[in-house]
């Protein structure tokens, strides 16, 4: 049998010929890959003409095609679509597809000739963007190790071969740590408290898994609603700390030995570069610039916001200690519970209510329809698209002149193969052909909902359709990528500026017009109830200050690891206390680490760069100010928004951009003002 890696794509628009790929197909396929692309560097490198931007620069970029291909379809899957072979492929293939990098990176003779065009610069006739590549081109050979000493390169090879692996390790093992678990539950008092849907679907999961009874999993449509509303405050806490000490385990999943290595090779690497730490390294790169502005930002909020927080955690405390006694001690365990009850009698909103409002077909439809209405897009499902999984879909994406724009995938259920969390990402990005043809994008976004159960569709709680429109607004950067360079096309941009196009969309959330457009009964077609609708937007500020803490916590967790100037080798659950201690505002519980499943810092590439979720929650309440005034549905705002932020990728500083949007650069003011604190 053919490989279908190594031939074109027969499928419609080129996409991913998943129904085609055998687990066989992809080390041959990466070999073949490296091959090729040692081939095309090989060329640029024994150009007897004088180095170029086009002979350089350009056919560097347009170097490695197969290889991206490849690998690319191999780490989508082993996050939304694994199995034990793939991921021993992915195991063996790392360390050797970090040399090939790191050979590419650490080439001598390719270093010269970039360097050579880049000194060039001012005297070349380049336009914007073409500058612009090339002086991400130079830059990223210095930041891998091209002006390194021969003994230095060796030392970056191993540390970033070394780092490859781990990373892999941390994230499978969490994997496997969370499908390990499961609360069963045979006696029907256990699921007191719980509401049907929760009820329902633990019942499936328990069939799924051939069990009797009922199946609680870590997994968060499960987690989630068990921790809210389950009135055993013993299987909360058991539930809790499950959830909690994952990976710290005494077994083959323990990742707390691997926090310490992979903390300490980021230090050592960039150490090595010429950098303080690893923060330092990072933020080079991001509009934060550095340490000093991410700690300015952390203490801003926690002084704006900590003085609510713990106003909010008493008036929790409070209602519990009316419902339980006077010496009752809120724990972490019980938060969610009373939280729900309180916001409950205080706003008459209860996510349960909400649900049947939901049904994810419904929601689809409405997130597509703010895009159509916004940007002039529409969508249509192709069946003759391949998929991974019978669960996702994909959908041609049309522009508003009815030109084809993008694929886009949809895949929204947990399953056992499938990592926690939701995520956009690209199985094919966006360019330019050197003849003009617009290459467009095929984007996927993955979330882990609720599922249907054989009595009910999947009907969603309200923070799911948060998800759902956050997903969708970094698809849409994804999809109206138009940049000629695949490098600097749709996300490809500075990492605290990636969550602007997501984060802005999560505002329509409690647009009583929008929520109109979508959101009926899923038996009587009935529309949302105007209270219920008035419930959302009151209770949208609740606990708003408990939640920002919580992530400012975690971004004082990620900047402790990553501003170290010395080895770490001690108690990785001290340090982690130690370093959010001022963040806190539940007691600690001490065998609880959060570090050692902390995916995002340690496998998932927000390591010295979790503070940008805040960060760019203070660009999006802002640049939301200019829908809120001119309309949430303006089409010229949408128009603005695309033209200057989705479309232009990396082309240009996010600073220039966003400014080119608002008129100016953004402050803290529209994020306190949304959330009621000022």
């Amino acid at each position: 049998m053919q490989n279908p890696f190594l031939e074109t794509y027969h499928t419609p628009h080129g996409t991913v010929p998943f129904d085609k790929i055998r687990l066989d197909d992809y080390e041959p396929a990466i070999r073949e890959g490296m091959r090729r692309e040692d081939e095309e560097i090989k060329a640029i490198v024994e150009n007897p003409e004088e180095p170029t931007f086009n002979n350089t620069v350009l056919a560097l970029e347009h170097s490695g095609k197969l290889l991206d291909r490849v690998t690319t379809v191999m780490f989508n899957l082993i996050g939304s679509e694994t199995c034990d072979e793939l991921e021993a492929i992915a195991e063996k293939m790392m360390p050797e597809l970090s040399e090939h990098s790191n050979n590419i990176s650490l080439n001598e003779e390719l270093f010269k000739r970039i360097k050579t065009v880049y000194e060039q610069r001012e005297t070349l006739e380049l336009s914007a963007e073409e500058r612009r590549l090339l002086e991400k081109c130079y830059d990223g050979f210095i930041r891998n190790g091209a002006n390194l000493s021969e003994d230095d390169k060796t030392t970056y090879r191993q540390l970033s071969m070394e780092l490859s692996t781990l990373t892999l390790r941390f994230s499978q093992n969490h994997l496997k740590e969370t499908n390990n678990y499961e609360l069963a539950l045979t006696d029907k008092a256990q699921l007191k408290g719980l509401p049907e849907s929760a009820v329902e679907a633990a019942a499936h999961t328990a069939k799924e898994k051939g069990k009797e009874g009922w199946v609680i999993t870590l997994q968060a449509p499960s987690y989630i609603p068990f921790m809210k509303y389950s009135e055993i405050r013993e299987l909360r806490k058991e539930l809790y700390m499950a959830y909690n000490t994952q990976c710290t385990h005494d077994n083959e999943q323990n990742n707390l030995e691997i926090v310490k290595q992979l903390v300490n090779l980021r230090m050592q690497l960039a150490q090595l570069l010429g950098f303080k730490d690893y923060a330092d390294y990072v933020l080079r790169k991001r509009m934060a610039e550095d340490s000093e502005h991410v700690y300015r930002l952390l203490d801003q909020l926690l002084e704006a916001y900590m003085p609510t927080a713990h106003q909010e955690v008493e008036a929790v405390e409070a209602l519990a200690r009316r419902m339980e006694g006077n010496d009752f001690k809120l724990m972490p365990w019980d938060f969610s519970y009373y939280s729900e009850k309180l916001k409950n009698e205080k706003f008459n909103f209860d996510e349960e209510k909400l649900r049947p409002y939901f049904e994810l077909s419904r929601v689809e439809e409405g997130v597509f329809g703010l895009a159509t209405r916004l940007y002039g897009i529409t969508f249509k499902e192709n069946k003759d698209i391949p998929v991974y999984h019978p669960d996702v879909k994909a959908y041609e994406v049309y522009d508003k002149d009815g030109s084809y724009l993008a694929v886009l995938y949809t895949d929204f259920h947990p399953r056992a193969g499938k990592r926690s969390g939701a995520w956009m990402t690209s199985y094919k990005e966006q360019w330019i052909e050197d003849d003009g043809t617009n290459s467009r994008p095929h984007v996927s976004v993955t979330m882990n909902f609720t599922k249907p159960t054989p009595e009910k569709p999947a009907l969603l709680t309200f923070s799911e359709v948060h998800t759902f429109l956050h997903e969708f607004g970094h698809a849409l950067h994804g999809m109206f990528a138009n940049t000629r360079f695949q490098s600097m096309s749709g996300t490809n941009v500075y990492w605290d500026f990636v969550e602007l196009p997501s984060q802005i969309m999560e505002n329509f959330a409690i647009e009583r017009d929008f929520l109109n457009t979508f959101a009926r009964h899923y038996q009587t077609n009935e529309p949302i109830p105007a209270e219920l609708v008035q419930c959302i937007i009151d209770a949208s500020n609740y606990n708003v200050a408990y939640a920002c803490i919580r992530q400012v916590s975690f971004g004082l967790l990620d900047m402790a690891w990553y501003t170290r100037t010395t080895a770490f080798d001690g108690d990785v659950r001290s340090y982690e206390r130690e370093a959010w201690e001022k963040a806190q505002v539940l007691p600690s519980i001490a065998d609880t680490c959060m570090t050692a499943q902390f995916g995002h810092i340690m496998s998932g590439g927000y390591s010295a760069g979790y503070y940008s979720y805040k960060w760019a929650e203070v660009l999006d309440a802002d640049a939301f100010s200019v829908f809120k005034e001119k309309g949430i549905f303006n089409t010229e705002v949408a128009q603005s928004f695309r033209d200057n932020i989705l479309s232009k990728g990396g082309t240009e500083h996010p600073m220039t951009l966003y400014k080119r949007f608002r008129g100016q650069e953004p402050t803290i003011d529209a994020l306190l003002k949304r959330n009621g604190i000022k």
